[in-house]
């Protein structure tokens, strides 16, 4: 009997030190687009022949020193909550240099690299959710209260995730950022639960994103040709579609598009650690699909291209 009492004990020990070793999504805090715009903070991004209103973080935090303090409160409330964080302004220290890097990048025909001032953040920062953060100083008289709106949104599906919003009781404060602490401090448990719960299924389930291959116009083949592959005579298609299914979390994933020529997959599922226990992206699960490509009965070579952290494309016929 008091074997099995120390057992039982031993059990509920080890199960708690799991629990709380267990691994939290990494977050990095931002100012909410419609905080920098109705602030001035914007910069116009040119997609594609369309202009684009973006949020300009660097202008911003370099102007707005309640901005920065607030955002560094908000930090140090999740990392006392045991959140890893990816700091903004260092982020954006190292896209600047990576920027002077990409411009000097060209493909084989000359092409440069496309990317928006977003798409680059999110990749260079390497953040699992991004919380956005909006907020408005209410003055009545001598008093000051804060309201406030927190977002969490997956890095890779910019779906929200968590929210939290409300009005800070008025204080003689004068300081946004112990306005701020003091309006969020009944909400920020509750955030961070759901935002746990999000990674919690990633773990489980996969991460979210999407994957579509396309053929270059001067490819001799399409997504219909017949090839001799593991004992059947398939589509090509139909073999990358059981490529799919195989390299995901459960065989997780739709199919929205399926013709010759574009084969368009959403809610794909990929594992969140590699087999060597790197964290998985949307490139490094693709690597396999080209390397398969390249070889019998295909021959075919493959470009990846992203399009920001949740979307990859695989172009077959050349580089």
């Amino acid at each position: 009997m008091i074997r099995e009492i120390f057992y039982t004990i031993a059990v509920l020990v080890l199960s708690i030190s799991a629990f709380s070793q267990a691994k939290k999504p990494t977050i990095m805090v931002v100012p909410s687009d419609n905080w920098c715009i109705k602030n001035g903070y914007t910069q116009m991004f040119d997609e594609m022949g369309t202009l684009k209103t973006l949020p300009d973080y660097k202008l911003a935090l370099q102007n707005e020193t309640d901005l920065l303090m607030t955002i560094s409160k908000i930090n140090t409330m999740m990392a006392d909550r045991g959140f890893p964080l990816v700091n903004l302004e260092s982020v954006l220290r190292n896209m600047e240099q990576e920027s002077a890097e990409i411009a000097m990048l060209t493909s084989k025909s000359g092409g440069g690299i496309s990317e928006s001032p977003i798409d680059i953040l999110q990749r260079t920062a390497n953040a699992d959710i991004i919380m956005q953060l909006t907020y408005v100083i209410n003055q009545v008289g001598p008093q000051r209260s804060i309201t406030f709106m927190l977002q969490g949104l997956d890095a890779y599906t910019n779906k929200q995730i968590a929210g939290a919003q409300g009005t800070g009781e008025p204080s003689l404060a004068t300081e946004t950022p112990v306005l701020l602490e003091e309006a969020v401090l009944s909400h920020i448990d509750n955030f961070n639960s759901r935002l746990q719960d999000h990674f919690n299924d990633l773990f489980e389930n996969g991460r979210e994103v999407a994957f579509q291959t396309r053929i270059w116009d001067t490819s001799m083949l399409d997504f219909e040709e017949e090839f001799d592959y593991n004992g059947e005579t398939l589509e090509l298609g139909e073999i990358i579609e059981d490529w799919v299914y195989e390299n995901t979390v459960e065989g997780r994933y739709s199919t929205s598009t399926y013709t010759e020529n574009v084969i368009r997959f959403d809610q794909v599922r990929i594992p969140l650690y590699d087999d060597r226990g790197r964290a998985n992206d949307t490139r490094r699960w693709m690597r396999d699909l080209r390397s398969m490509m390249g070889k019998a009965p295909f021959n075919q070579e493959c470009k990846i291209y992203t399009r920001g952290l949740g979307e990859v494309w695989l172009i077959v016929g050349e580089k």
